[in-house]
């Protein structure tokens, strides 16, 4: 039996118990016309125009969004995990586009093969 989410109550305050989903992500960027190039590049992610380079909700990915989970490790941080159809290939990818390869494909015990990556800046992507 799961928990029961109620959402927002008659007055729209908040229950207790509703899960607050992860709605939005960014990518800072010290170079944001090389880090556009390097995801456009590498995962073929329609990227916007302007000050505020959009990438639009969904890029293909199942319903209802990702799910993530916290660790312990010596390198804090956000990681973005990204589905791709050929690690080996995504990585060779990766280093033309000016990104590094930490890792080369392993497979994560009861889970999926996954290699590790940073983009052009230095964020951290872990392949599946």
């Amino acid at each position: 039996v799961g928990a029961v989410h109620r959402g927002a109550d008659r007055r729209g305050a908040m229950s207790s118990d509703w899960a607050r989903p992860v709605v939005h992500w960014e990518i800072e960027a010290r170079d944001p016309e090389r880090q556009r190039a390097f995801y456009r590049g590498l995962f073929n992610w329609d990227i916007g125009d302007g000050p505020i380079l959009n990438i639009a909700a969904g890029l293909g990915g199942p319903e209802p969004g990702p799910a993530g989970h916290i660790r312990q490790g010596d390198a804090p941080g956000v990681r973005l995990y990204v589905q791709v159809r050929d690690i080996k290939a995504s990585l060779a990818r990766a280093s033309e586009l000016g990104g590094t390869v930490l890792s080369e494909p392993f497979d994560v015990p009861g889970g999926p093969t996954i290699a590790r990556i940073t983009d052009p800046e230095g964020n951290p992507l872990v392949l599946v």
